[in-house]
C-alpha cells in the first residue's frame, strides 16, 4: 500500500461516524427474564385462573413488595459503586421500631418520629461510609459489624418485644387505595424508581457511581473523587432503608425487633437479579423494579398452586445464586466483545 493510499484509509476510518466504527451487540437477552415473566403470568393465569389473574390478586403482589422495592432501589447505589451494604436489613428495623417506640410508647407526633428514624438511618450510613472509605476496610465486613450492631441497638431500645398501635395516620399514608385498587405506596415506590433512573442515567453522580464500579483505581487516576462517592453512596443505601423501615410499619401498624432481618437475602436477589435484565451487568432501577415483580409472581403463582411456605426461601436463594451466575458470564464476554472490538478498531 502506498502512502497516499494509507493517508485515505487513515482518513476513512477517522470520518466514519463512532455508530459505524464499533458496533454494540444488540443483547437481546438483556429481555429475557422480561419474557420468562410474561410466560410465568400466563402460565399461572392457565393453572389457577380463578385466583392468580384476579384484580385482588394482582393489587396484592404490586402492594405487598413496596418495602422490598424501596429497599433494594437505595441498595443499587453502593452496588453500582462496587460496595456491598448488608446492614440494609437491620437499618430497615431500626427504623420501624423508633416510629414505634417514639410515636407508641413516648408519644410522639408520628411525622416527627419518622423523620428521627430517618434521621437516625442516614447516620447509619454515614458510619458505614465512614470506616469503609477512612482504613480501607472492605465495605462486607464493616456493614456486616455496624448491621449488628444496629441490631444490638433495636434490642435495647424495643424491650426486644413487638410494639404495637402506631399512630393510623401512617397507615393511611401508606395503604391508601386511590387508584386501581393499589396501595398508594405502590405508586411512591414508582416516583422513587424514576427518581433513580434519572440520577443513574442523566446526572454525574450517577455516572461517576459506574465508572468507580468497574474500576475504582482507574476512576481515582482520572481525578474522581472515589471515597466520597463510595461514602455517600452508603448513606443513600441507608437513607432508604430507613424509608422502608417507615413504609413497613405503616403497612403492619406495629414493629418487630427482628422482622426486617427477612429483607436481607430478598432485596440482594432482587439487584443482582435486576443487573441481568434491560442492562446487562448493571445495576439499574427499572432491572430491579422488573426483578421484584418476577420473584413476588413466581411466588405467589406456586402457593396459589399448594406450594408450602418454604417455596419463598428457594425462590430468593435460587434467583440469587443464578445472578450472580448470570451477572459473571455476561460481564465476562462484555469484556471479551470490548477487547475484539479494540482490536479491530
Amino acid at each position: 500500500m502506498t502512502a497516499s493510499e494509507k493517508n485515505h484509509a487513515g482518513t476513512a476510518t477517522a470520518s466514519r461516524p463512532p455508530s459505524q466504527a464499533v458496533k454494540r451487540p444488540a443483547q437481546p437477552e438483556r429481555f429475557a427474564l422480561l419474557g420468562v415473566w410474561v410466560v410465568l403470568i400466563i402460565a399461572f393465569s392457565v393453572l389457577a385462573p380463578q385466583t392468580f389473574p384476579t384484580t385482588a390478586n394482582v393489587a396484592n403482589m404490586l402492594g405487598s413488595q413496596v418495602v422490598l422495592l424501596i429497599l433494594a432501589l437505595g441498595l443499587v447505589f453502593p452496588l453500582r459503586a462496587g460496595d456491598f451494604d448488608l446492614s440494609v436489613a437491620t437499618t430497615l428495623n431500626m427504623s420501624m421500631v423508633l416510629v414505634a417506640v417514639l410515636n407508641v410508647k413516648q408519644g410522639w407526633n408520628i411525622w416527627a418520629a419518622v423523620l428521627v428514624a430517618i434521621l437516625a438511618s442516614l447516620v447509619v450510613g454515614v458510619v458505614n461510609g465512614y470506616i469503609v472509605t477512612k482504613f480501607d476496610i472492605h465495605s462486607f465486613i464493616v456493614t456486616l459489624g455496624v448491621g449488628t450492631v444496629v441490631q444490638g441497638f433495636i434490642y435495647f431500645i424495643s424491650g426486644s418485644v413487638t410494639i404495637s398501635g402506631i399512630d393510623r395516620e401512617l397507615t393511611d399514608a401508606v395503604l391508601t387505595r386511590p387508584f386501581l385498587s393499589v396501595p398508594i405506596g405502590f405508586y411512591y415506590a414508582v416516583i422513587l424508581c424514576l427518581l433513580v433512573w434519572y440520577i443513574f442515567d442523566h446526572s454525574a453522580f450517577g455516572q461517576r457511581l459506574l465508572f468507580v464500579g468497574q474500576g475504582s483505581e482507574v476512576a481515582r487516576l482520572n481525578g474522581v473523587n472515589v471515597k466520597g462517592l463510595r461514602w455517600r453512596a452508603l448513606i443513600i443505601s441507608s437513607g432508604f432503608a430507613g424509608l422502608a423501615g417507615v413504609v413497613y410499619a405503616g403497612t403492619t401498624a406495629s414493629a418487630d425487633p427482628v422482622s426486617g432481618g427477612a429483607f436481607l437475602l430478598p432485596v440482594f436477589a432482587a439487584c443482582f437479579l435486576g443487573s441481568t435484565v434491560l442492562k446487562i451487568g448493571r445495576f439499574n432501577p427499572w432491572g430491579t423494579f422488573i426483578a421484584v415483580y418476577f420473584l413476588v409472581t413466581g411466588i405467589t403463582g406456586l402457593q396459589l398452586l399448594g406450594a408450602q411456605q418454604y417455596v419463598q426461601e428457594l425462590f430468593y436463594g435460587g434467583a440469587l445464586v443464578i445472578a450472580v451466575i448470570l451477572s459473571k458470564v455476561i460481564r465476562t464476554r462484555g469484556e471479551r466483545i470490548r477487547r475484539t472490538q479494540v482490536q479491530n478498531a
